[in-house]
């Protein structure tokens, strides 16, 4: 409950920001009407329901050919295929599109806006590194992004925070049209603080809903152990072998940081958690499952 109360709390904060940027457009470009106010929030409710729109519709289909991700069948990869459906059947979800993108670097993702649209995706490297069990926890923490609609929230947050900094440049344009210089102070303030108060929040959801993630996937396979180990893995296989031209706009979506974060750091910049916590809490729910 703490999470979802969280997760709703920073939304209304970003939906905020969000309505106050379109107040700052409104303030900057139009005559200061109520008419005229009117009409700035119809445009920005109908930009948001779009925005949301696309991200519910298109999001995954972008995501996998980003990536450049195949589909597989059962008999392209056994392994994979049959420890996904296993923990699809414990998680009592549909069973997911299973894909592998060509990566050295250990990691996984999951995309798609609910349950019944999902895919979950490994590299060539996480399936080079892990064994069977860990590999099922990593796959397990990704069908928990599904099974909690992680990946629909996470597009949306995403979207309306780079909305929010598209908006914020054009302050800038609003200001210098006035040509007042109150107006040109509060637009540079306005073009530096508010994209990072979004992108900050946005990373603030991410790394709530990684532990979330981490807490549900080690329920769905009763072994939160098998989790952690695997975590450590891939916080040094990230270190030795960092994904290599990544978008940083993608990262927040694989298990672990793709361009290997220092050990145990944690920043308000992260979109990971730091690792060894999670590992630590991991610990602890398995501490409790042996009690």
């Amino acid at each position: 409950m703490g999470y979802i109360i969280r997760t709703t709390a920073l939304f209304l904060v970003l939906t905020l920001i969000f309505v106050g940027i379109g107040a700052l457009l409104w303030y900057l470009f139009f005559d200061g009407s109520m008419e005229s106010l009117y009409l700035m929030m119809a445009i920005f409710i109908g930009l948001s329901v779009l925005i949301n729109l696309f991200s519910f519709l298109f999001s995954k289909k972008i995501v996998l050919k980003a990536h450049k991700v195949k589909l597989i069948r059962r008999d392209e990869n056994p392994r994979l295929y049959d420890i996904v459906q296993n923990v699809a059947v414990n998680a009592k979800i549909p069973m997911p599109q299973v894909g592998i993108t060509n990566s050295p670097s250990p990691n996984a993702f999951a995309t798609g806006r609910g349950p019944r649209n999902a895919a979950v995706v490994a590299t060539t490297g996480l399936l080079d590194l892990l064994n069977d069990e860990e590999l099922k926890g990593v796959m397990a923490h990704e069908i928990a992004h599904v099974k909690n609609r992680d990946i629909l929230i996470m597009s949306v947050a995403a979207t309306i925070a780079g909305a929010v900094s598209i908006m914020a440049r054009f302050s800038i344009y609003g200001a210098l049209g006035r040509r007042d210089g109150a107006s040109v102070v509060i637009a540079v303030i306005a073009y530096i603080t508010i994209p990072i108060a979004a992108m900050l929040i946005q990373l603030g959801i991410s790394r709530g809903r990684e532990y979330k993630a981490d807490e549900t996937g080690a329920r769905i396979t009763n072994d939160p152990l098998a989790l952690a180990g695997a975590l450590d893995k891939l916080e040094n296989g990230n270190k030795m072998r960092p994904m290599m031209g990544e978008n940083p706009s993608y990262a927040h979506m694989w298990i672990s940081n793709p361009f290997g974060g220092k050990k145990g750091s944690v920043s308000l910049f992260s979109t990971h958690p730091p690792i060894q916590e999670r590992i630590r809490r991991l610990n602890r729910m398995a501490g409790r499952i042996t009690e």
